[in-house]
């Protein structure tokens, strides 16, 4: 949601007022700000003015010669306008201001008569969309006329800096200025000024009947009547903090309903009393009912649905949106405002079945606060008589059978520590909890009553997460998880050495989420009876885009890459590490860590050479790097080929005899389906064998004495991987082999058709003595037989 720091500052005193720092406390209370910006004033130079005298241009019908009191001189200024007349207070836009951030105002000759500036309109300072006539202040700002020659986006107060904040799907308490107000107050240790809503009731009772029907679908109806209004533009005010917060202004009725909605968060609709009829049923939709909703759009229902209907048919969709015909219109003089509390799940299921949702739907699907539906009203109704002109009727109907009370949760003071690692005592627990509106009694376990505008409050473990979050992550001391002799646990090292190497190749890591689409599995090219299509489902998915928890790291990263590359980035190389999710046997699913790795751009340049692509060569480079780097002996690669990798240019990945995955080139389809025109690479690996086996983690003193080197080259046939042959000699080389190389792979003349020549390097090293020829011939000729057994080749003499 959107909103401004002054409006935030209206219900909390902030101990700063820079807006980068109250970004800085809502992200730590973890409310991601997207964006800062400076509302400013779409004009500068205009001042407040008096019109003292208006006569007839001498040369033309339809324009009037004006004397206008700018403060400091009288200006003769030719207007077209006619709503307005001697001692009217207008804006007036002297030579030298500028509108609309580039148009400078000078001075002009109009038919014989030099008009020295501009009297304004609301949308030529854009302030509205009104141009039929100038802006006339006397009205909306009776103080304006002793301010004349006063710059008047200084007298509007113009200035504010909005915030885009991201709220939490399980925080709808917070989709409001009021409630990120009252985490700031916890934060600060501040008070909540606590919004005050009077209604002045001078009208009769209302006549107004409500039927719930089915009050497990609404258990709370409030409906407040509003006469005599006059449906018309909202005041400067209104309009203003309205479009800062990214809401279009409409009229005074609506905007009054937006407001309200914005400011405390509970969505509420004004009908139109006469188009309604006093008797309204909220019900479940019957078969064949349509409704057409506020945007022109026919919406078939179903039983699912609730409704508000009048005596015969539906009005309107249940928390979603308003029907056009109760539709508030020019001509309206009498209002119904509703609000009322909706069941989360049955809001939610028919936002997504008709595709629409709205403001309203957002809130109610995520669960309001039952006991704040006569707050909401009645603060609608406040702003109408406002600014409407209205009279509120003498009394509301609350339809509320069963009220809602609030839960009570236990806390032992024991789970504070056994979950956070620290303790907290007794006293800073009760303020924390107290300062967000908990009920708090007992000592040990403390008893906290929750209120009814936290639906995301259910259990012991989200009080834990409510105390760390405002007692600050910031004040927690510095520790590391301790393992066996001391330090980090042994997988928490590899797995952090893994990153630091991954880092070091160049590449960046990412946290992405957890869930992707079926449309995303079937961009990575995968068939139809690949184990990865059988992701499992999300029952209530955000998005359908992320409908399914993912079953490869790959989408995400792909995604991530393309979305980069796109911007003009030279280079874009990401990595991840987390879990996937695969169906098991029991009741959850199988859950392996994988690393995943995407590389697109430019691979590497110098100052002598153009830069080149990414390549199969850089995939499996950084598979080795990996290998080296983590202590994996037996590492090696097969040629393969499956989706989403080009054929021929990919390589699986094998530790001993045990594949862990798979790197290469994407293939060029996959790759443009997101949105990728250069070559790309990637990869997926188990990262469990990388990071918990003991056995490669083992020192050895180097050996002071010299190697044994000697090459050996083998014939055999294409199709016998290079990884069959290294094997052969890991297995039967000995103890004192400290490394072995391929260094060269040739087919052709005088290599017979179908086969190659692969030569090795390898180096052995006694720790205790220097090899002598001896030593190493027996070596020599078992590693020959070995490879010769395994694979088929034969040797083609040593080199």
């Amino acid at each position: 949601m959107k909103l401004t720091l002054r409006w935030l500052q209206e219900f909390v005193d902030l101990p700063t007022t820079d807006p980068r720092a109250v970004a800085d406390s809502l992200e730590n209370l973890g409310y991601e700000v997207e964006s800062i910006e400076s509302v400013e004033a779409a004009f500068h130079g205009v001042v407040i003015g008096k019109v003292l005298e208006i006569a007839p241009h001498p040369n033309a019908n339809k324009i009037r010669v004006c004397q206008v009191d700018a403060g400091e001189s009288i200006a003769e200024i030719v207007c077209g306008a006619w709503n307005f007349e001697p001692g009217a207070i207008v804006p007036v836009a002297l030579p030298g201001a500028v509108l609309g951030g580039d148009f400078e105002i000078g001075r002009r000759e109009i038919r014989g008569v030099v008009s020295n500036g501009m009297i304004c309109s609301e949308k030529e300072l854009g302030l509205g969309d009104d141009a039929d006539g100038i802006m006339v202040l006397d009205g909306e700002f009776p103080g304006a006329a002793d301010r004349l020659g006063d710059d008047l986006a200084s007298v509007l107060d113009l200035g504010d800096v909005a915030m885009e904040i991201e709220v939490n799907p399980n925080r709808p308490d917070c989709m409001s200025v009021i409630g990120l107000a009252r985490e700031l107050a916890a934060h600060f240790g501040t008070e909540l000024r606590t919004p005050k809503v009077r209604v002045p009731e001078g009208g009769p009772k209302t006549g107004v009947v409500v039927t719930v029907e089915d009050t497990e679908a609404c258990p709370r109806f409030v409906a407040r009547e509003v006469s005599g209004i006059s449906v018309g533009p909202s005041p400067l005010w209104m309009r203003s903090r309205l479009q800062a917060s990214g809401v279009r202004p409409i009229a005074n009725v609506v905007d009054a309903s937006n407001y309200a909605m914005l400011e405390l968060g509970h969505p509420t609709h004004a009908f139109d009393a006469e188009r309604l009829g006093d008797d309204i049923v909220v019900r479940r939709a019957r078969t064949g009912e349509t409704v057409t909703t506020l945007d022109g759009e026919e919406r078939a229902l179903i039983p699912d649905d609730i409704v508000i209907a009048d005596a015969d048919k539906p009005v309107g969709i249940a928390g979603v949106m308003g029907g056009a015909s109760t539709e508030v219109h020019t001509g309206t003089t009498r209002v119904v405002v509703e609000s009322a509390y909706w069941d989360p799940p049955s809001i939610l299921a028919t936002s997504k079945r008709l595709g629409l949702r709205s403001e309203a739907s957002a809130r109610f699907e995520r669960g309001m606060d039952p006991n704040f539906c006569d707050v909401a009203a009645d603060r609608v109704v406040e702003l109408l008589v406002e600014i409407a002109g209205g009279t509120a009727a003498g009394d509301r109907v609350d339809v509320y059978p069963t009220p809602i009370e609030p839960s009570v949760i236990s806390l032992p003071l024991a789970e504070i520590p056994r979950n956070l690692g620290l303790r907290i005592d007794r006293k800073t627990i009760a303020e924390i909890l107290t300062t967000t509106g908990f009920g708090v009694s007992g000592s040990d376990p403390i008893r906290v009553e929750v209120p009814t505008r936290r639906p995301d409050v259910t259990r012991t473990i989200d009080l834990v997460e409510d105390v760390a979050r405002l007692y600050g992550y910031a004040r927690f001391p510095e520790s590391v998880a301790t393992g066996f002799g001391g330090g980090l646990p042994d997988s928490d090292e590899r797995l952090r050495r893994l990153r630091h190497t991954l880092v070091g190749a160049g590449y960046h890591e990412t946290l992405l989420y957890s869930f992707v689409g079926m449309g995303d599995l079937d961009a990575l090219g995968l068939s139809m009876s690949d184990p990865r299509r059988e992701g499992i489902r999300v029952v209530n998915p955000l998005r359908e885009e992320e409908g399914v928890l993912r079953t490869t790291l790959l989408p995400a990263l792909l995604k991530a890459a393309g979305a980069n590359a796109g911007r003009h980035i030279r280079s874009v190389a990401l990595f991840e590490t987390g879990k996937v999710f695969l169906p098991g046997t029991g009741k959850l699913p199988d859950q392996p860590d994988h690393l995943g790795f995407v590389a697109v751009g430019i691979a590497a340049q110098d100052w002598a050479a153009e830069g080149r692509s990414f390549d199969i060569r850089d995939a499996v480079g950084l598979w080795e790097l990996i290998a080296r780097e983590m202590r994996i002996p037996n590492a090696t690669v097969a040629a393969t080929s499956p989706a989403p990798f080009h054929p021929g240019r990919a390589a699986e990945t094998i530790i001993g005899d045990t594949p862990v995955g798979v790197v290469g080139e994407v293939h060029p389809r996959v790759a443009a389906a997101f949105g990728m025109t250069d070559r790309v690479i990637a990869g997926e690996i188990d990262l469990t064998p990388l990071i918990t086996s003991r056995d490669h983690w083992v020192f050895k003193p180097p050996s002071p004495y010299p190697p044994a080197t000697f090459d050996l080259a083998f014939e055999l046939a294409e199709d016998v991987p290079a990884a069959g042959v290294l094997a052969a000699i890991d297995s039967s080389a000995g103890p004192t082999l400290e490394s072995r190389n391929i260094f060269d792979v040739f087919s052709g003349d005088p290599i017979p058709a179908g086969r190659k020549s692969l030569a090795v390097r390898l180096i052995f090293r006694h720790p205790d003595r220097t090899l002598a020829d001896d030593d190493v011939a027996p070596i020599r000729r078992t590693i020959v037989e070995a490879v010769v057994a395994a694979t088929g080749a034969t040797l083609r003499g040593e080199l």
